[in-house]
């Protein structure tokens, strides 16, 4: 093994878990896709759990009940808690609306010694129905569909985050500087 070698595997990363909350279309996930682009900038390993990629894959099956919601953010906890105890940088863009399924996941971080930053996406349901990414405001309205979380289904909004972004009133790139520094003054940029 060479010098370069012993070193970097000498060097441990410190992993954190950044779980993004907010409404549909709040602008959770095009914020957590730029910080990862400039984290792997810096050489950082980072992973994106994005709540409809892993509904598709980790999650399938599961509906939108309060306990099927419930359970779809503890396996997407316990996933982040995972990489990050092993030193990724783990951004999860995800909805969870619910208070309780949000605490539970940061008590796994915490007894595990593992960094967890919640932080609210918190742009008004007016905006999130106007920007409409997916078109569920719409199908909602048309009465499509039910159960649309802030419209008529809840969202219990953080009530003392670690950071609170208000993306409907900065860019996407200042909403991922506030991200980034608040990663680096917690010790995990």
């Amino acid at each position: 093994m060479t010098t370069d070698q012993e070193t970097s595997m000498s060097v441990t990363e410190t992993g954190a878990t950044v779980w993004l909350t907010g409404l549909p279309s709040a602008g959770k996930t095009t914020i957590a896709y730029e910080l990862a682009g400039r984290l792997r900038g810096e050489g950082h390993r980072v992973e994106v759990l994005d709540g409809d990629e892993i509904r598709e894959f980790l999650s399938a099956g599961l509906g939108f009940t309060r306990e099927d919601r419930h359970t779809n953010v503890q396996r997407i906890g316990f996933v982040a808690e995972l990489l990050a105890a092993n030193g990724v940088k783990v951004l999860v863009p995800v909805i969870a609306p619910y208070a309780d399924s949000r605490d539970a996941v940061r008590k796994r971080h915490q007894a595990e010694g593992t960094t967890y930053l919640e932080v609210h996406v918190a742009t008004p349901v007016e905006v999130c129905s106007a920007r409409d990414v997916k078109g569920l405001y719409a199908k909602q309205a048309a009465g499509e569909i039910s159960g649309l979380t802030g419209v008529d289904d809840p969202y219990e909004a953080p009530e003392s985050p670690d950071l609170r972004i208000e993306s409907h009133q900065q860019t996407v790139q200042e909403s991922a500087a506030e991200l980034y520094a608040l990663l680096s003054e917690r010790g995990a940029a």
